[in-house]
């Protein structure tokens, strides 16, 4: 049974984390870190990371900026795995990610969902295909109008994906209102729809001559997210120390299988 710490216990996905973890035979949250005391949580919450003294296997994070910088110390000091979620992180805390890597394993994801991870390597193999032929590329983001970023950062990092196979010669796009000329061969277009309450739909056009492939995700709950942070805690939990990502996890269910 891996013992797990949740980071952000009683936000949004904290609480959905906790119901799989319920659920889930392989893994037990043994204690959570939050500043909002939770009643029904079943294990033992903390304010704050720095005073968690129950023992664990990885720590999983959904929590905020703010309170990362105590969390790598935490997991540092402890050598405890760390599955990093939280998004916001400024340039010095990216830097200090990389530096606590070297001390401790640390996963860190654009997504955490399994099936935009998998879309990544999937982008990978068409645009090493189709773009040298000529097919223009496209994304389309979609997201609930509470959303205050554009594009999303999943959508930069589906067109990173596909630029990094063509050598980085790609620029993107996002928006093309001022602009009367032809589309240059060289871009991504990356496009933002903000509405209702919709969790997120990435879609990838390839459009070629007298063709289209698309290919499309879309999260109907945070259920994504949270399913995906718990399989790459059980990936983490007593790997050595080294910067991971939910590739490597991807890449551990096919050897597996």
């Amino acid at each position: 049974m891996i013992r797990a710490i949740l980071h952000g216990c009683n936000g949004k996905m904290g609480r959905v984390i906790t119901e799989i973890c319920r659920e889930d035979a392989a893994l037990e949250l043994v204690a959570g870190v939050d500043i909002c005391d939770g009643d029904a949580n079943g294990y033992p919450v903390f304010p704050n990371i720095s005073v968690c003294d129950v023992k664990a296997d990885v720590i999983i994070d959904f929590s905020n900026a703010k309170a990362v910088d105590d969390l790598l110390v935490y997991g540092a000091d402890k050598q405890i795995p760390i599955v990093l979620c939280t998004t916001g992180l400024s340039e010095e805390q990216l830097a200090r990610v990389k530096k606590t890597a070297e001390q401790t394993a640390i996963l860190r994801s654009a997504n955490m969902s399994l099936g935009i991870n998998l879309l990544m390597g999937l982008l990978r193999q068409a645009a090493a295909i189709l773009a040298p032929a000529g097919y223009d590329m496209e994304i389309v983001e979609k997201h609930h109008n509470q959303k205050l970023d554009a594009p999303s950062g999943t959508a930069l990092a589906l067109a990173d994906a596909m630029n990094g196979v063509l050598g980085g010669a790609y620029t993107y796009q996002y928006d093309r209102s001022g602009r009367r000329e032809r589309r240059d061969p060289k871009e991504i277009g990356i496009s933002a729809v903000r509405g209702g309450t919709i969790v997120g739909q990435h879609e990838v056009i390839f459009a070629g001559l007298d063709e289209v492939l698309t290919l499309e995700h879309t999260a109907y709950s945070r259920s994504v997210f949270a399913k995906g942070a718990v399989q790459a805690a059980k990936f983490l939990a007593g790997k050595p120390a080294g910067l991971y990502g939910m590739q490597d996890v991807i890449d551990a269910s096919m050897q597996v299988k």
